[in-house]
C-alpha cells in the first residue's frame, strides 16, 4: 500500500466515517439528538408558545422569534456548537475511545461483581426472566447512571476540574446542539464513572436474581431513556422557559432548572446539576427550584472568557492553558516564598 492509499485510508477511516456515523445518530433513538426527541421537544415549545400567545404572556410575533430567533440560533456561538458537534466524533473515535479501552480492562464488569458475590456468598437460585424483573432493572439502571452522572457534573465544578467543564459553560446562547459541546477529557471521565456504576448495580441485581436479567428495551433503548428524552429533554439547552414549578422540580429536572445552571448570577451558581432527575439535588441540598414566570437570565462565564472559546481550537485546547497556568503560578509562588 502506497503512501497516498494509506492517508486516504485513515482520513476515511479517522475523519469521514465518523462524521457520517454522527448524521446519521440523529435518525436512531440511542441519542437525546434524534429527530424525533427534537420534534417532541420543539412541539412542546410550540404549544407554550400559544399559551403564552394566548394569554398575552410574550411579545414574541412568531414562533422563530419566540424560541430565540437568529440572534440564538445563528449567534457566532451557537454555530461553534454546529461544527463542534461533527469534530466531537471524530474525539470520540481518535481520543475518547482508545484511552476508555486503556483503562477499561482494569474497571470490574457486571460479570466480575457476579463472580465475586458467587464466590463470597454462594451461587444464588435463579428467578426466572419476568416483565417485572425487566423493568425493575431497568429502571435501576436508569437511577444508577443519572446518579454517577449527578456526581460527575459535581466533580466537574471543583476547583481543578472545572477548566474542562468550562467549556460547556462557555456557551452564551444556548441550543440544543450545547448539550454536545463537552471536552473529551470529560467525556472519558463521565464514561467511566457511569461504566463502574452501572457494573456494581448490573452485577449486584444479576447476584440476587441468580443470573443475568435482561433490561427492558422500547425499539433497543432503555424504556426510562426514551421516556425522559422525548419529554421536552432537548429544550434545557434553548432560551425557552419552561417550568415544572416547585413540586415536581424536586423530582424531576425541568429545562428552565438546567438553565438555571447556566446562568453567570452567583446566586445560581452550582445549583442544578441533575441531568434527568433533580431528586439529587433535593437530596444533597444543591436544588433550585423555578416557576412559570421567567427569570432574566445572562448564559456564559463572564465577558472576560468570550474570546478564548471562540474557535474548535480554543474549546479543546483552552482547558489545558488554564491548568497549565495554574500550575506555574502555585509553582512561582512556592519557589518566591522559599
Amino acid at each position: 500500500m502506497d503512501a497516498f492509499s494509506l492517508v486516504y485510508q485513515r482520513l476515511i477511516q479517522w475523519v469521514i466515517e465518523p462524521i457520517t456515523d454522527q448524521f446519521f445518530g440523529i435518525f436512531n433513538l440511542n441519542g437525546r439528538f434524534g429527530i424525533l426527541f427534537l420534534c417532541a421537544s420543539y412541539s412542546v415549545a410550540y404549544g407554550l408558545f400559544r399559551f403564552r400567545q394566548h394569554r398575552g404572556l410574550t411579545d414574541a410575533g412568531s414562533f422563530w422569534q419566540f424560541i430565540g430567533g437568529r440572534q440564538v440560533h445563528l449567534h457566532r456561538s451557537a454555530l461553534l456548537d454546529y461544527r463542534y458537534f461533527f469534530v466531537r466524533a471524530i474525539l470520540k473515535f481518535v481520543l475518547v475511545l482508545p484511552i476508555v479501552h486503556l483503562v477499561d480492562p482494569y474497571i470490574f464488569r457486571s460479570g466480575d461483581y457476579l463472580a465475586f458475590f458467587s464466590n463470597l456468598w454462594g451461587a444464588r437460585p435463579r428467578l426466572g426472566t419476568n416483565f417485572s424483573l425487566a423493568l425493575a432493572y431497568g429502571l435501576g439502571v436508569f437511577l444508577m447512571k443519572d446518579f454517577a452522572h449527578y456526581w460527575v457534573h459535581r466533580a466537574f465544578h471543583s476547583r481543578w476540574l472545572w477548566a474542562f467543564h468550562k467549556v460547556h459553560h462557555s456557551a452564551p446562547v444556548l441550543v440544543p446542539a450545547t448539550a454536545s459541546r463537552v471536552h473529551f477529557v470529560e467525556k472519558i471521565v463521565e464514561t467511566l464513572g457511569i461504566t463502574a456504576s452501572v457494573g456494581l448495580f448490573a452485577g449486584s441485581f444479576w447476584y440476587v436474581c441468580g443470573g443475568e436479567v435482561s433490561g427492558y428495551t422500547l425499539f433497543g433503548v432503555t424504556y426510562l431513556v426514551v421516556i425522559f428524552n422525548s419529554l421536552a429533554a432537548n429544550l434545557r439547552h434553548t432560551h425557552v422557559w419552561l417550568s415544572f414549578g416547585p413540586v415536581v422540580e424536586h423530582l424531576l429536572n425541568s429545562p428552565a432548572q438546567h438553565q438555571i445552571h447556566h446562568s453567570d448570577a452567583p446566586r445560581h451558581f452550582n445549583r442544578n446539576f441533575g441531568i434527568n432527575l433533580s431528586l439529587w439535588d433535593w437530596m444533597f441540598r444543591t436544588l433550585y427550584v423555578t416557576r412559570s414566570q421567567p427569570e432574566l437570565l445572562r448564559f456564559g462565564t463572564g465577558e472576560q472568557d468570550h474570546h478564548r472559546y471562540l474557535t474548535v481550537y480554543g474549546l479543546i485546547a483552552t482547558p489545558f492553558i488554564e491548568i497549565a497556568r495554574k500550575l506555574l503560578e502555585k509553582r512561582g509562588r512556592r519557589v518566591g516564598w522559599l
